[in-house]
């Protein structure tokens, strides 16, 4: 592709790292773009739904007038795979922050598992975690959460599509969730654990799809570079 190609606007799939925060990977792409094809200093780009820097797999990254189709994307229906270690939270509902409390699981079985999956299907109520972007009192709540004050964090409703077990070794226990705009996936993990009487936190968390987008499509920002070199010395 040209640099016009990029103005005008392109829909590129990217593979997110573990560790990286989504700004980090629009960043890379952004400075790929401009160093390489000299673009002007406001070329637009933008991605498609915030992935957490412990979570991998799809973010979109829209460039020049594809930004504009942003929101749309957003609004489309997600997939993640990922895993719930139960018997355990963190404040964070994952592995941001460590430990708190620990619970039984000896009579968590495959059978309670797979039934207590039916109570998240459909639309539900869902608090987000305190450690999110959600900004209150015009602070984001990772913020206060870190500060150490305490918030009252408002539910919102969400919609759970189709929720998977995939495997079950306790204390993991391996999911697909396709759900809508806007579900916390650490909190159905967080929540799945107190269903099933006990505790539980998101150890794992991969987005596979976003609308008909998948990640099987998607490339790494160093693969993505690679192929920008390629182009460039062709």
């Amino acid at each position: 592709m040209q640099a016009e190609d990029y103005l005008a606007g392109q829909v590129l799939l990217i593979d997110k790292p573990l560790h990286w925060s989504s700004f980090q990977a629009v960043n890379k792409l952004k400075y790929l773009l401009k160093h390489h094809y000299n673009l002007p200093k406001k070329f637009k780009i933008g991605h498609a739904g915030t992935l957490d820097p412990l979570a991998t797999g799809l973010l979109i990254i829209c460039t020049g007038k594809f930004t504009k189709t942003i929101s749309d994307i957003q609004s489309q229906v997600k997939e993640y795979t990922g895993t719930i270690t139960i018997g355990a939270t963190t404040p964070s509902y994952d592995l941001e922050t460590e430990i708190n409390a620990t619970f039984p699981t000896n009579h968590i079985t495959p059978e309670l598992i797979n039934e207590t999956t039916h109570q998240f299907l459909g639309e539900i109520d869902q608090k987000p975690p305190v450690f999110s972007a959600i900004k209150k009192d015009g602070k984001r709540l990772y913020e206060h959460a870190r500060a150490g004050e305490e918030i009252e964090v408002q539910s919102r409703k969400t919609t759970i599509y189709e929720f998977e077990i995939t495997r079950i070794d306790l204390p993991e226990i391996d999911f697909r969730v396709q759900c809508s705009k806007g579900t916390y996936i650490r909190s159905l993990a967080y929540d799945f654990g107190l269903a099933l009487k006990s505790g539980g936190h998101l150890t794992a968390l991969r987005r596979t799809k976003i609308g008909d987008y998948s990640v099987d499509k998607a490339i790494s920002p160093e693969q993505f570079e690679q192929h920008i070199l390629k182009e460039k010395s062709t």
